[in-house]
């Protein structure tokens, strides 16, 4: 479960999506007191936290996180549109685990994510597989596999596959894969999803056929299983 506290609806809103499209539980909150309260019923695995909120500034939310026996070792990473090296410092000092300045890059976010994690917890990515029909991916390896031939993937390729992989079944409109792929701030326009679409199915060959277009609307994994 990861937790953001951030008062900006909508950056808190786009999050909370990246964040269960990419697999992951996420709840966000406006205020301190509610992210207190949440604390209080579920610790979570790691804090998004923003540093200008209203009640109380994010310093002084991480200086009491720090400061309780239960969240003394909870993971942090502050986001905020406060970026310059003293603001950096000045979060790291008091307890940050990492600091990343608004705007910022969803596919960067969600890997900064995944390793403070390893780094926090240990992993058990090492071994995770996902399957889907012939196609197998090793994350922690970034290896795919096509009915037994390895695929050299594009990284925004192997991104796209896995978030298929990750969500199958869901249906994802080209406008959101563009946002939780290529960042919320790329200028492209959607054929740019359907060309890596298209090179995808070319590279997975007779497994190609598993990503699936859903007519006006954009595109999933098809009804393979994941282990």
């Amino acid at each position: 479960m990861i937790y953001m506290l951030e008062d900006e609806e909508g950056i808190r809103n786009f999050v909370i999506y990246a964040l269960k499209s990419s697999g992951f539980e996420a709840e966000g909150f406006e205020t301190p007191s509610a992210l207190y309260e949440a604390i209080e019923e579920e610790l979570p695995e790691l804090l998004l936290l923003d540093r200008m909120l209203p009640e109380e500034d994010g310093l002084e939310v991480l200086k009491k996180l720090r400061s309780g026996p239960g969240t003394r070792k909870l993971p942090v990473i502050m986001l905020t549109a406060k970026g310059t090296e003293l603001d950096k410092v000045e979060g790291l000092d008091n307890g940050a685990d990492d600091y990343i300045a608004k705007p910022f890059g969803t596919m960067e976010l969600i890997s900064r994510i995944k390793a403070l994690l390893r780094r926090t917890y240990g992993s058990s990515a090492d071994t995770e597989k996902l399957s889907l029909g012939g196609i197998t991916v090793y994350p922690s390896k970034h290896e795919v596999f096509a009915d037994g031939e390895k695929v050299n993937l594009t990284l925004k390729e192997y991104d796209l596959l896995l978030m298929l992989m990750r969500n199958r079944g869901q249906v994802f409109s080209r406008d959101s894969l563009l946002r939780e792929i290529w960042g919320y701030d790329f200028a492209g326009e959607s054929r740019t999803v359907d060309v890596h679409v298209r090179t995808l199915r070319q590279k997975l060959g007779d497994c190609g056929e598993l990503i699936e277009t859903i007519r006006g609307v954009g595109y999933k994994a098809g009804d393979g299983s994941i282990d």
